[in-house]
């Protein structure tokens, strides 16, 4: 497999990478308004982004093993039916 992982993986890979770095951007935004502000809620509001965003970036590690080891099983497939073709 020489392609780059991100050409071939999976859109839901993407978005669940791109939605937890966006999360946790928001996350930080709000906790950086928060101290310039003074306003002392506001890193509590910050908590569940930049936790979601964790979640998702963890979900995506999750999908992309799912991924990778799909690829491997079809790719030992078809070696092992190249390998019987080739007994024959």
């Amino acid at each position: 497999m020489l392609n780059d992982f991100w050409e071939t993986a999976p859109p839901a890979y993407k978005y669940a990478v791109f939605g937890g770095m966006g999360l946790t951007f928001i996350g930080i935004v709000i906790i950086i308004l928060g101290a310039i502000t003074t306003t002392p809620s506001m890193p509590f509001i910050a908590l569940p982004f930049i936790g979601v965003g964790l979640l998702a970036h963890m979900a995506s590690l999750g999908l992309r093993g799912h991924n990778i080891r799909k690829e491997m099983k079809a790719a030992e497939k078809r070696d092992a039916a190249r390998e019987a073709g080739k007994k024959k």
